[in-house]
This record gives structure tokens, sequence and C-alpha cells, in this order.
């Protein structure tokens, strides 16, 4: 693309969408923030008023039209994913969207294919592999460090309550999807594997008003899964925990371990005879990936300007949704799932 600067428009101007645009003004020197979409005004004026937009739509298929646009960041609510992305490619704008990439794998089919037909770049969020330290993790395991692999053991746990549309697993995925996403892409990225197989297990324990309304809604889920490169993973995932914002991973291989993921917010150590040693813990995902998230950011506009291939491919999202499908399939009838082998499109 012959352009000094991408035009981004981000559609969903909530926390999450904030954390987006707040780097696209601010830390992509090759982007500019051309507009915000929310279907919430208040919302929206908001939001732009923070980062200095003139230019909002309340309907993202206004902004589609706007020629000053040449990419979308997408950071909605799921259900609404594969609408946006594929209306997005179709009118010739590059998409980046969050995780999770869609609701099913056939969604992420119309938006591969969408996105091919219409010679636009697809992105996924996957912003942990754009995270230094899990980077060099990744290095020393392609190096050999450790030896071969053997397990991945990876855990997200949120400090949060869940959005009543949560709480309806028909609507978000639940917990596998919502919050544990990413560590399904870790283990992929790190065994450098397809899941083979895979036994979730899940209950809710801390989440009292979803229990008549929705009995399915789970806020703790542990996924143990075997691998094509018969490399074993481990997942951990909760929500409401209280106590912080939960991201580690543990990397067991032949001759060694690695350990990635730090529990505290910043160096800060206090010591005292009234409340003894204090570290505080890290309160939230926007805070602990930040710079990761400006380097995915950085990654997307990168692969527009050069014509290339994004780091994270709408094919890894896909792989990521198909594992959540088969996680709560698991933990609905109590049983192993089998997925298909590496060979499958």
């Amino acid at each position: 693309m012959n352009k000094d600067k991408i035009g981004i428009c981000v559609i969903g101007a909530g926390r999450a969408g904030l954390i987006h645009a707040r780097s696209i003004a601010r830390h992509v020197s090759q982007a500019r923030l051309v507009a915000l979409v929310d279907t919430q005004r208040e919302t929206v004026e908001t939001s732009c008023r923070e980062l200095e937009v003139t230019r909002y739509y309340l309907d993202y298929r206004q902004a589609l039209e706007d020629e000053d646009i040449d990419a979308v960041a997408v950071v909605t609510p799921t259900v609404w994913h594969k609408e946006i992305a594929v209306a997005s490619a179709k009118a010739g704008k590059h998409v980046f969207v969050e995780k999770p990439m869609a609701m099913n794998a056939v969604e992420c089919d119309e938006m591969i294919g969408a996105a091919a037909e219409n010679r636009v770049k697809l992105q996924v969020g996957f912003m942990r592999r754009f995270d230094e330290s899990f980077m060099a993790a990744k290095e020393q395991v392609d190096l050999g460090i450790i030896g071969r692999v053997v397990l991945v053991k990876s855990l997200t746990r949120g400090p949060s309550i869940p959005q009543q549309w949560q709480y309806d697993i028909s609507a978000s995925n639940g917990t596998l999807a919502e919050v544990n996403s990413h560590d399904i892409d870790t283990l992929r990225w790190l065994t450098a594997s397809e899941f083979q197989e895979l036994h979730a297990i899940a209950g809710n324990y801390r989440c009292p008003d979803a229990r008549e309304d929705y009995p399915d809604f789970y806020d703790n889920v542990s996924l143990l899964a075997r691998f094509d490169n018969n490399c074993q993973g481990i997942i951990d995932g909760a929500v409401s925990v209280g106590y912080g914002y939960d991201a580690r991973v543990e990397i067991l291989g032949t001759k060694g371990v690695i350990f990635v993921g730090r529990t505290y917010q910043h160096s800060t150590v206090t010591c005292s005879s009234d409340s003894g040693l204090v570290r505080p813990f890290v309160k939230s995902w926007s805070s602990l990936f930040l710079d990761a998230y400006r380097a995915e950011e950085q990654d997307f506009v990168l692969s527009i300007l050069e014509d290339r291939e994004p780091r994270v491919t709408g094919l890894d999202g896909k792989r990521a949704v198909e594992v959540v499908t088969a996680g709560n399939l698991s933990i609905k009838e109590r049983r192993p799932v089998l997925l298909h082998s590496s060979g499958r499109s």
C-alpha cells in the first residue's frame, strides 16, 4: 500500500476498545486513528473526547463508507465479529479482530474467505505472542534450551464478575472463549502442534447470580490435552477470582523448565510491623500486557504496509475456536473429545 499512514477505525469503544484506540492514537507511528464506532452515543462521545478524535459513527456500516478508513479493529462482543469482519473485508478494509475470533469454525471460515477474496489482511488479537517474556520463552523453546517440550501449562484468571450476557454460554461460549482463548493459542504456539484430544471439567463456584437462569455457566474450568506431536497441555481458567489478574505459563522439557509471567503490579515491596510483607498483585490484563497490545497493533499496520501475512492469522483464530467448541462439548457431555488430525483445513 502506497501510504505513509494507515487510517484505522476502532469498532467498539468500551474498555477493551479503548485499549486498542489509545495504542493506535499514541504509539503506532505509521497509523492514525480516524474514527470510533459504538452503538452507545455517550460511550463513543466520551472516548472521542479523550482521544481527540472528531469523527464517530453509531453504526459500523457508515464507517465502512468512509474513504479515510483503510482498516478496522473489531472489539465488540463475539457474536458480532463475523458480520462486521466480513462486511469490512467486502468494503476493502483490512481487519483486526479481537479474540475470540468468532462463535464457531464456520464463521471463522467465512471471515478468512472474505479477507482472501477481497485481498485484505486479517489478524486475530492474540497479544501474548507479542509480549517480551512470552517471545523470549518461545525463542528458548525453539533453540532447544530445555530439550524437547513435554508439557505446557497455561493459566488465566480474571478478577471481574462477568457481564450479564456472558452468563449465557450460547452467546459467549463461556470462560473457555472469553478468558482462555489466549491460553489455547499459547499452547498451540509453544508446542508447535495442534490439539488432538482434550478433556475439560468446569463448575460455577463464585457467581451465584447465574445459577438459576444460566445453569450451564461456569466460572472455573480445567482442561487436559494431548497434541498431535504427543506433547501434553493443561489449561486453568477462572473468572471472578477477586484477588487480581493472573496469567502465567510453565513449559516443561526433557532437559529443563521455563516459567513465564509475573503476579506483581510493580517492583515496590513494602514491609511493616503492621502489615508484614506487601507486594501489590496485578489488577488488570490491560496493564500487564500494555506493551504487547501496542506491538500487535504495530505488526498489523506493518503487515498492511509491507503487504505480508500478519504474525497471527485467521487460521490461528479458527484453531482456538475449534478447541473452545470441543472443550464446551467435553464439559457438557462429561467425556474426552477427539479433534481432527493436524491435516484438517
